[in-house]
């Protein structure tokens, strides 16, 4: 059966969104290949945007794009009144305390998104009308598949590069891997975005910098062809 560009980018947009929103006990072998299967088409796509290699390659603050869920902690401040400033967790009921006497639902939004319900509902009260927002806890899913040890969902704590998370998915598997071709599948504003990393010279060329990961991004470790 044959797919065009249109449908190839549609089937890794829903396997993305799917991933974003559902249960964590999505997993398994069956799943995995899917990704497998959606990596591969994704880059046969003419419809995926490419950029160049290793690029953008400095932006370790993944968590703007996170989530907030139950149990994880922000910091929440108040630059002209210090005195506010608290961390806080997010309760069983998608709430949080805000020191200025209330509370806020903060359970599915961005930090960036919890910043500005804040700002809106005690911006008045403030001397400053400034609030930021920082997660001090948090966790987010990348996913690694292809030529790698142990295929899979990561969970990332804290800040985490494509060559870190192929070394938590057990590492490459040397003997199929082509360093020079490994992709990072990500969806931005609708459009499925692929980067070129080359492991190669991260591995054994001169010190580059680090290519981090965002929520839901896929790491395809691509096979050396051959024909045997």
């Amino acid at each position: 059966m044959h797919l065009d560009a249109k449908n190839r980018v549609f089937i890794l947009k829903s396997i993305i969104l799917t991933v974003r929103t559902g249960p964590d006990r999505r997993s398994g072998r069956g799943f995995f290949s899917c990704l497998l299967l959606a990596a591969t088409l994704a880059l046969m796509a003419g419809g995926c945007s490419s950029t160049p290699l290793g690029f953008p390659k400095k932006d370790p603050d993944p968590y703007r794009d996170v989530r907030l869920r139950e149990g994880d902690a922000v910091k929440i401040s108040f630059p002209g009144t210090p005195n506010l400033d608290s961390t806080q967790v997010v309760r069983r009921d998608g709430n949080l305390t805000v020191t200025l006497g209330g509370e806020v639902m903060a359970m599915g939004k961005t930090p960036a998104e919890l910043q500005k319900e804040i700002l809106d509902r005690f911006g008045s009260q403030l001397a400053v009308s400034q609030v930021v927002v920082t997660p001090a806890s948090s966790s987010y899913p990348v996913f690694v598949t292809g030529a790698v040890l142990r295929p899979g969902k990561i969970t990332a704590d804290h800040p985490i590069s494509a060559l870190e998370a192929v070394m938590e998915a057990g590492g490459l598997d040397y003997t199929k891997a082509n360093l020079k071709a490994v992709t990072v599948l990500r969806l931005v504003e609708g459009q499925i975005v692929n980067y070129r990393l080359n492991f190669k010279d991260s591995l054994k060329g001169p010190k580059s910098d680090p290519f981090y990961l965002k929520p839901s991004d896929i790491v395809y470790v691509p096979e050396k062809f051959s024909w045997f």
